[in-house]
């Protein structure tokens, strides 16, 4: 992000206009806790390392972490508050590749760095435009946990 670039905390309302390739965005910071961690995975993800902290003690772990799954509806709701609930928002077509690079672990603080791979139009649908971005979440400690390329559809500026 160039000191001209608005953050995406400070633009009132994303249009598809308003993604240009190769702008970088930060944004988010949310404080992984044992218990949510153990919450979800019960719900969604009960393999032993997620729910049991004795089990994820002994395994390639050496503790407790959040399931994938988790971190990345983490970095979901870092998204829309930072901008897609500000924004005109289509929906997504797809997700092109999705790595979790390292483990997150209970007292973890995470944030969200969102690339601008390309934006384009839509001949398909007049009006729409399709972002590909690359996020990245990133650990307190500025390590890559997880990174998801991904589409999103956008409504034109009126």
């Amino acid at each position: 992000m160039n000191e001209n670039t608005p953050s995406a905390e400070d633009r009132p309302f994303w249009y598809w206009e308003d993604f240009r390739d190769g702008e970088v965005h930060e944004f988010g910071a949310t404080a992984v806790k044992a218990d949510d961690i153990v919450r979800y995975a019960s719900q969604f993800d009960p393999q032993p390392f997620h729910v049991d902290a004795a089990a994820a003690e002994r395994s390639v772990f050496g503790g407790l972490v959040a399931s994938g799954w988790h971190t990345a509806a983490l970095a979901m709701r870092m998204m829309c508050d930072a901008y897609l609930l500000r924004s005109s928002s289509m929906g997504s077509p797809g997700v092109e590749q999705l790595k979790w690079l390292r483990p997150v672990r209970p007292g973890d603080t995470l944030r969200v760095r969102m690339t601008v791979i390309e934006s384009r139009e839509l001949k398909s649908k007049p009006g729409v435009g399709l972002v590909k971005s690359r996020h990245e979440v990133l650990n307190q400690h500025g390590e890559v946990v997880m990174q998801v390329d991904a589409f999103g559809m956008f409504g034109r500026r009126p």
